[in-house]
């Protein structure tokens, strides 16, 4: 009996101290929560490790990462020691990590363009390590209130929806302009607003009623701001829009300076619109309303049949969310 402990013991060990080759992001949630209790448990004021790796470069990572709370020598005041990069895993719904800093300020860029945000005396990054800088300090002041915001116990990236449409405006825009638009335009043709319910059915009962009494004044302000007029389609799978219309639209889509697009087109995913998002750009429309226009139809059938929790609440907030920070970053940017 004895002989048969010591050898799964000997087992035990033998696997243990095994290294895995793939990263930890890849184990399974149970035994990614125990590898992380154990490092918590040694060192509660260390970041758990994102993979495994060899020693050398464990120690690289640490040094790398190293967040002063005290301001460092001047020998050791380099540009590198004093910032911070947001990391990759910024843009997911997982925590990335505990608060590491005490203080969040904003600050003008040292080079007088943009205005930049500091955790602690270090200097915020884009996950790229391309230095925040944005164009004026109200959107500034906003992102560190994010920040501010972070608690104790992890820093969590799904509450900083202006920390993610900076960085997306900073990186993505910039190389991936024309392929934004061009992606825009594909979809302008099959726009939320320009679908029209063939007429009333029992399923159906006054939503072209009242398509016509909300949107008919969205595609007015389309033909009075653009020069042409919208048609409307019954179609599931769209129609033709006039050619000078689409010009019109694009052009304002290439003249939209980086910030602006990104928000355009966050705004444009959320809503299965590009009109929708152009109106709030142009003030035409606020939140609400574009939720209401947005939300239309499927509000009407939540009205007669019922709201389902868990379905349609979940979509509701997440839908104001996704509009409500894109608008807030988009007119914070115009400022």
């Amino acid at each position: 009996m004895a002989s048969s402990a010591n050898r799964i013991r000997t087992s035990l060990n033998s696997l243990l101290s095994v290294r895995p080759s793939f990263p930890s992001s890849r184990l399974p949630s149970a035994a990614r929560r125990r590898r992380l209790s154990t490092v918590a448990a040694s060192n509660p004021d260390a970041e758990p490790p994102s993979s495994f790796a060899s020693p050398a470069e464990e120690e690289k990572k640490k040094k790398d990462d190293t967040i002063y709370l005290k301001k460092p020598s001047s020998a050791a005041a380099t540009r590198d020691a004093a910032s911070v990069t947001m990391p990759m895993s910024s843009m997911t719904g997982s925590i990335v990590g505990k608060r590491f800093y005490k203080e969040v300020t904003t600050r003008l860029a040292d080079d007088g363009n943009g205005w930049t945000v500091m955790l602690d005396y270090r200097t915020l990054k884009t996950p790229s390590k391309r230095l925040l800088k944005l164009p004026n300090p109200a959107l500034a002041k906003a992102i560190a209130a994010e920040w501010e915001y972070q608690q104790a116990d992890g820093i969590r990236p799904f509450t900083m929806p202006l920390m993610k449409l900076a960085c997306t405006a900073l990186e993505r825009v910039p190389l991936t302009r024309a392929k934004i638009i061009e992606n825009l335009m594909m979809k302008f043709h099959q726009d939320l607003v320009f679908c029209r319910f063939p007429g009333d059915s029992d399923l159906t009962r006054g939503v072209l009623k009242r398509q016509e009494e909300k949107v008919d004044p969205i595609l007015d302000w389309v033909q009075s701001e653009f020069g042409f007029k919208p048609v409307v389609y019954s179609s599931f799978f769209g129609g033709k829009q006039d050619d000078g219309l689409a010009k019109a639209i694009e052009n304002v889509l290439k003249k939209a300076r980086d910030c602006e697009l990104a928000a355009i087109d966050a705004m444009a995913a959320a809503a299965h619109s590009l009109i929708i998002p152009l109106g709030i750009f142009h003030r035409r429309l606020g939140i609400e309303e574009a939720i209401e226009l947005i939300r239309l139809e499927e509000d009407l059938q939540v009205d007669r049949w019922g709201l389902v929790e868990g379905g349609h609440d979940v979509d509701i907030a997440d839908l104001q969310m996704q509009i409500s920070s894109a608008a807030v970053f988009l007119g914070l940017s115009q400022l």
